[in-house]
């Protein structure tokens, strides 16, 4: 009898913005152009194995410590698989860069393996096994890099447990250009700095900026969008992580961009336009900001509403 299921899929996950200025944790959206690739086959000998990765810098071999394969390893033991996932890695996402790169492994290695398995997850499993990465890379689960690596686009998380996350519509002709610093930061670092309290007057302008930052594109206001793209209570403290953070933000601004911000927890700093000025006067005016500070970066452009994860390649078991 022939057997129609894959012995082997690849998957591509994209880089992603989190956060966005106004909702620390609950928004992000993906990116075209920066990705990463994760090949999982199944095989005879039971767990899992990382068998190549292929990266800048040195990740975890051992399964359990490494962002793409963490889920992999709790859905080996849930489900008591009688068979065995081979895992090899490609990173295209800059390491500790503010791009979510620990998702977009994560994310490719769940949806790659839930193409070779005999019941495939649903999507709450998905994001459910994916986070663990995530969780593992930030020391807390968060899903504003997960949920738009695997679906794409402006996704706003609602809630994790029980799973709710909603698509937010994106003005067409809305892009964005993104310029990564020549350094890293430390995602679990930058979350130490964070104040666990926020003082009430905070609190409210920045949830009237996120309640604008939505508005604006439900109704496809730019100048409410540009207006409300201002984060008042995580920027400020992770600011000085960059540096010439304020004047890459200010040469962003003075070239036509809609507002501009971190990316993740940096040291990415990420700019919205409308389609009609120059991204890449936008662009080289923020890396000429970076070079006055001393720094080294290069951008790369990318519409707001970017793919999310899918399967690139795959393979059949025989007969």
């Amino acid at each position: 009898m022939l057997d129609i299921g894959l012995s082997f899929a690849t998957a591509s996950a994209p880089a992603t913005v989190s956060n966005v200025a106004v909702g620390f944790d609950i928004l992000g959206f993906s990116l075209t152009g920066l990705s990463d690739e994760v090949t999982v086959r199944r095989v005879t000998d039971p767990g899992v194995h990382i068998v190549d990765i292929e990266a800048p810098g040195e990740l975890p071999e051992d399964p359990k410590l490494n962002t793409a394969t963490a889920g992999l390893v709790a859905l080996v033991q849930d489900r008591d698989l009688p068979f065995g996932l081979e895992v090899t890695i490609k990173k295209g996402v800059p390491l500790r860069s503010g791009l979510g790169g620990p998702a977009a492994s994560a994310v490719a290695a769940i949806v790659a393996t839930s193409a070779v398995l005999d019941e495939p997850l649903s999507l709450p499993e998905r994001f459910h096994y994916a986070l663990l990465g995530e969780e593992l890379a930030a020391g807390t689960p968060h899903g504003d890099n997960i949920a738009p690596a695997m679906l794409g686009g402006l996704i706003l998380v609602r809630n994790m447990d029980p799973f709710d996350v909603l698509r937010v519509p994106v003005p067409h002709d809305m892009g964005v250009v993104v310029v990564h610093p020549s350094q890293e930061v430390n995602v679990r670092m930058a979350r130490e700095l964070l104040r666990k309290e926020v003082p009430m007057a905070d609190f409210v302008a920045q949830t009237a900026n996120l309640a604008g930052f939505i508005s604006g594109c439900f109704r496809d206001d730019r100048a409410l969008i540009g207006r409300s793209l201002q984060d008042l209570i995580v920027e400020p403290q992770r600011a000085h992580l960059i540096p010439g953070f304020e004047a890459v933000k200010e040469a962003a601004r003075e070239t036509g961009a809609l507002g501009c911000s971190i990316s993740g927890a940096g040291p990415a700093v990420f700019a919205l336009h409308d389609f009609d000025v120059d991204a890449a006067e936008i662009c080289d005016a923020m890396v000429q900001a970076f070079a006055d500070a001393g720094v080294e970066a290069r951008g790369v452009y990318s519409p707001v509403q970017g793919l999310g994860a899918h399967i690139i390649e795959r393979g059949p078991r025989g007969q």
